[in-house]
C-alpha cells in the first residue's frame, strides 16, 4: 500500500467512452479512487451500486469518484449502462495505475493462487496527496464509510 501524506501517482487512462482521464485533471478537488477486481461480479457490482446510490452526496461535498479495474473500455461502458453508474470508470488493462497504487497482489481462492486486484480505496486530497488508504474494503459498506469519514457524520 502507498503511504498517507505522499504524492499520489498520476496516471492517464481511458474512461468508459475511451476519453483520456488523468488524476491531475482533478487537482483542487478531493478524489475517491477505488480499485476493484472486475466488472459485473457480485462484490464489484454491490460496491459500484453503493457508490452510485451515494453519488449525489459525494457531489454535494465536491468529491470526485473514480473506479479503476483492468477491464476493457467496452466492458466499463456496458457495466455503467447496466447499473446506471454516474461516476468515472477507468480501464487499466496494462496495470499502469493498479501497479502504481500497489493493489496488484497475490490472491488465494479455494487453495488456488493467482494475481489480481485487491479491493482498495484511496482518498486523494486537493493537492494530489494521499489522505487516507482503505485496504481490503467491504464492497457493500465502502461508500458509506468514505462518506462518514469525509463528512464526520455517523451513518444512520
Amino acid at each position: 500500500m502507498l503511504e498517507i501524506n505522499t504524492k499520489a501517482p498520476d496516471f492517464t487512462l481511458p474512461d468508459k467512452d475511451g476519453n483520456p482521464v488523468s488524476l491531475s485533471d482533478f487537482r483542487g478537488r478531493k478524489v475517491v479512487l477505488y480499485f476493484y477486481p472486475r466488472d459485473n461480479t457480485p462484490g464489484c457490482t454491490k460496491q459500484a451500486c453503493a457508490f452510485a446510490s451515494a453519488y449525489d452526496r459525494f457531489r454535494s461535498i465536491d468529491v470526485t469518484v473514480i473506479g479503476i479495474s483492468k477491464d476493457s473500455v467496452s466492458s466499463h461502458l456496458k457495466f455503467a449502462q447496466k447499473y446506471d453508474l454516474p461516476f468515472i470508470l477507468l480501464s487499466d488493462p496494462e496495470l499502469q495505475a493498479i501497479q502504481a497504487y500497489d493493489v496488484w497482489k497475490e490472491k488465494k481462492l479455494y487453495g488456488k493462487v493467482s494475481m489480481g486486484v485487491v479491493r482498495t480505496t484511496y482518498i486523494i486530497d486537493e493537492q494530489g496527496n494521499i489522505e487516507k488508504v482503505m485496504p481490503k474494503v467491504k464492497p457493500d459498506t465502502n461508500a458509506a464509510e468514505i462518506l462518514e469519514y469525509l463528512t464526520g457524520e455517523e451513518k444512520a
